[in-house]
């Protein structure tokens, strides 16, 4: 899929104040660390990750979708009722239905004509709508188009640090299909699509391109379809296995992408990846042909945020000035099932705003 009218127009994104270090998950994971005889510091030597982000209990994702949604719409000074189409694209939502796209579009004061929905796809979420969304814009059938998701990874990791200190049968072995979920972390992130003829950015969007490898659609799986405040899910993922065949994906639409966008891996300036861990991104960079020094990382200090993992690291990237005017930006996705997005950028100004939640907006920098 290639582009000529849609342009990544701004961000929006929240991020939550309460943060868990790897070592306070060990902490909690006492009962089951004594008992197999486990080293302290294991789960952040495994991953990279140092802490993650949680929400406060009680809050749905729709609420903190609103807040990134309306700092996206108004660092870019556009109109809420100007928008044609709202996506939320998260795992995390409010009820099985309404769509939590109804609430986010009431509370942002959007208008009766924008067309509303969800969409589900483990990590890609977000990104999925980008590209459904830069589609409507080339056609002509909208202007600008709002994509936003918020996921909360506190009910994941409490569930399973529970589930790990009960269950007495575990053992060192056994325990890997759940490592995967004590790497999950909370963010919220917002991304305005607008067509160039009424960008102040100029950032265009010029290529998309993805491929579906769902043989391996059991590597990672939760145990059942929850939605809301009371959810208490459970994650089983081989994660070796995942994270090979995810980047054999990867390379496959890598392929692609370069053929879809006209560059060679060395013309790729900048790039982002989804955040799974340290491992994962050295060998996805790796296999993909670009040096690390081109990439930007969120994972090591907000875990891996499921579907706001790659837009938000954008975002931050673009307001720490590591993207600049002229930069050619590959945005690189994958997500269990497996399916891998990629998206093309030339960028010309960044518009972001974030915050922390329930505080005023403030620039997040790695501690």
């Amino acid at each position: 899929m290639q582009y000529q009218n849609v342009c990544i127009e701004s961000f929006g994104y929240t991020l939550p104040q309460d943060i868990w270090t790897s070592g306070d998950i060990e902490d909690k994971l006492a009962p089951l660390y004594e008992r197999l005889r486990l080293p302290e510091g294991r789960l952040e030597m495994m991953t990279g990750i140092r802490e993650r982000r949680f929400w406060p209990h009680n809050i749905r994702p729709s609420e903190l979708s609103v807040n990134s949604g309306r700092m996206a719409i108004e660092v870019a000074g556009k109109e809420p009722a100007s928008i044609g189409c709202l996506i939320h694209g998260s795992v995390c939502r409010d009820f099985l239905e309404p769509a939590t796209s109804c609430t986010v579009h009431h509370q942002l004061g959007l208008g009766p004509d924008c067309m509303i929905y969800d969409v589900s796809n483990a990590c890609l979420g977000i990104m999925n709508g980008m590209v459904q969304a830069a589609n409507m814009i080339e056609l002509g059938q909208i202007e600008s188009a709002l994509v936003v998701g918020s996921e909360g990874g506190r009910q994941l990791v409490e569930t399973t640090i529970d589930e790990l200190n009960r269950d007495e049968s575990l053992t060192r072995k056994s325990i890997k299909s759940a490592v995967a979920s004590l790497t999950i972390g909370s963010a919220s992130c917002a991304v305005l699509l607008t067509h160039r003829s009424i960008s102040s950015t100029g950032n265009q969007m010029l290529a998309a391109c993805c491929k579906a490898n769902t043989q391996f659609n059991e590597l990672c799986q939760s145990h059942q379809d929850q939605a809301g405040r009371d959810m208490a899910p459970l994650m089983e993922t081989d994660s070796e296995e995942l994270m090979k065949r995810g980047i054999e994906t990867g390379v496959a639409t890598m392929s692609e992408f370069l053929k879809e966008s006209g560059w060679s891996a060395g013309d790729i300036d900048r790039s982002v990846c989804h955040q799974v861990g340290g491992t994962h991104r050295k060998l996805m960079l790796e296999a993909l042909g670009i040096a690390e020094l081109r990439d930007y990382a969120t994972f090591s200090w907000l875990g891996n945020t499921g579907s706001a993992a790659l837009p938000i690291t954008m975002a931050i990237a673009c307001e720490n000035e590591f993207v600049l005017p002229g930069d050619k930006v590959g945005m690189f996705g994958i997500g269990s099932g497996i399916n891998c997005l990629m998206i093309a950028a030339k960028w010309k100004q960044s518009l972001v705003r974030g915050m922390t939640w329930k505080s005023k907006p403030v620039s997040i920098l790695p501690r």
